[in-house]
């Protein structure tokens, strides 16, 4: 079985989510790909879900890959 077909946990869901995104747009650079996902999450998640990808941002950092990470500070830096 593979980790896509596990049963994950939202927090999990969110996490695998912003760093599939991320490695998905990785190829480009850290600097595009940074964007890239910072813009995604931005234009196509809702507001609670940024909100709690923020606040799992900050409390688990070693979950997300750096790319994910960048883009999410960037997201809830104002």
């Amino acid at each position: 079985m593979s980790d896509e077909n596990e049963v994950m946990s939202t927090q999990d869901r969110l996490i695998y989510m912003a760093n599939q995104i991320a490695r998905n747009v990785a190829a480009l650079g850290e600097d595009e790909a940074v964007a890239l996902t910072a813009e995604h999450i931005r234009d196509f998640w809702d507001p609670a879900m940024k909100k709690r990808i923020g606040a799992l941002a900050a409390a688990r950092p070693e979950a997300l890959s750096p790319i994910a990470a960048a883009a999410i500070k960037r997201i809830v830096t104002p």
